[in-house]
């Protein structure tokens, strides 16, 4: 027999061993998952996450995938610790393409190194303000921000097939549904940094706003804030602190990061704006998020993870015909057991000895 006990504080080692555990359970009952349906279970935990870590060809496609969803969930993990849910990430992420590709597409045959930069502040500010809806209603009538920001997300898929259907739509593309190609553009492209790393300019961004981040939490005032308003919101009230304030903040930086992250997949990775062009990114940030614990050190090596699992589930499908949504089942089954062994924080299993 055995029963939960409660700790008498926390457990330190169990914060930073959970995710670990999460990832073994994942691939075990993914092991028999495999099993059930009659594939071989050796080979498709291999081809799911461990080819892609050692595979040279796929480390140079790991940083690619990961830089979207670190970026996202960084600026989501500010959101979270201060008890501010932005679950709308994805449709930041695609109003901050659509903002950042306009503009590369009204400057087309334009050539100068400010484009980039110029597009990426678009980038920014689209899905910064489109962030600011929820904050907005949230601040002004205490509205839902995690309804809020999720119905959001279909307003911007609709919003971008009107676009690349309409005023985006390339005039050489022959009535396809899609933009120009801003891959193909030097002035609009990302440039490669570490090719052999797959890091391009938008993963260095990245990096850079991680170190910004791990900064404002440790070092900075408002990362103390934001951090008592998540502990305790009566705290920070009476320290101070404007709830507002955290809210229109947390909401603004989480839509810029997912704006950028945006953009930086157009002008990357995708190359052009289609209607098929959202890719989950958003959605999946949230299990980076908490995979890493809030923590952008935890984001990072999470993120890699993540991005392994999508690199493993397209090579899965080529050589077992495994389907697609594997991939979205084995990150759901992650974040589950994440969830689910947070209990062991707070508790330990203890044995009971029967009574003689």
């Amino acid at each position: 027999m055995f029963r939960l006990e409660q700790r008498p504080q926390p457990s330190k080692t169990m914060l930073y061993l959970t995710p670990v555990i999460a990832v073994l359970a994942t691939m075990i009952v993914g092991a028999a998952l495999f099993a059930l349906l009659g594939i071989d279970p050796g080979s498709a935990i291999y081809l799911l996450f461990i080819d892609p870590f050692v595979d040279s060809y796929n480390l140079s496609q790991l940083f690619v995938k990961a830089s979207p969803l670190i970026l996202i969930a960084m600026g989501l993990s500010l959101g979270f610790r201060a008890g501010v849910w932005n679950i709308g990430a994805e449709g930041q992420f695609i109003v901050g393409a659509i903002a950042g590709g306009a503009v590369g597409l009204a400057l087309w045959g334009t050539e100068g190194w400010w484009i980039l930069p110029l597009m990426a502040i678009a980038a920014a500010l689209g899905g910064g303000l489109w962030a600011m809806i929820p904050a907005v209603l949230k601040i002004k009538f205490n509205a839902n921000e995690i309804l809020v920001s999720l119905m959001l997300v279909y307003v911007a898929e609709n919003f971008l097939a009107q676009m690349v259907q309409g005023v985006l739509r390339a005039p050489d593309g022959m009535g396809f549904p899609e933009s120009r190609n801003l891959g193909r553009n030097d002035a609009t492209s990302l440039p490669d940094v570490f090719p052999a790393l797959g890091i391009d300019a938008g993963g260095v961004v990245m990096l850079v706003l991680l170190a910004l981040a791990f900064f404002l939490l440790q070092k900075h005032a408002l990362g103390f804030q934001i951090k008592l308003t998540g502990e305790s919101s009566r705290a920070a009230r009476f320290s101070g602190v404007k709830p507002g304030i955290i809210i229109a903040v947390c909401l603004g930086i989480s839509g810029a990061a997912a704006g950028l992250a945006g953009l930086f997949e157009l002008t990357g990775a995708a190359g052009k704006l289609t209607i098929d062009f959202p890719v989950g990114y958003g959605f999946t940030a949230i299990i980076v998020a908490f995979l890493g614990r809030l923590n952008p050190v935890g984001i990072l090596l999470a993120g890699v993870v993540l991005a392994g699992t999508y690199i493993g589930g397209e090579n899965a499908q080529f050589q077992l015909q495994l389907p697609a949504a594997a991939v979205t089942v084995f990150q759901g089954m992650m974040l589950f057991f994440l969830l689910g062994f947070e209990i062991l924080i707070n508790y330990r299993i203890k044995r009971l000895r029967r009574a003689v």
